[in-house]
């Protein structure tokens, strides 16, 4: 079984430059406080590296 992640959006995109709104949309999150299970990656941890005011990592399974 692949390793996974819990992303939770924990800020507004709102007054964020549209590179940062992107990577919340890639990442599957467009809304405060809703959350995904992320495959974890190289690529998917990049992301939430780059947004790290606007996500936070809950858990990591696997």
């Amino acid at each position: 079984m692949a390793k996974t992640i819990v992303v939770k959006q924990i800020g507004s995109p709102i007054r964020r430059p549209a590179v940062q709104r992107a990577t919340l949309v890639g990442l599957g999150l467009n809304k405060m406080h809703r959350t995904r299970e992320l495959e974890d990656t190289p690529s998917v941890r990049g992301m939430v590296e780059s947004i790290p005011h606007l996500v936070t990592i809950i858990e990591e399974r696997g």
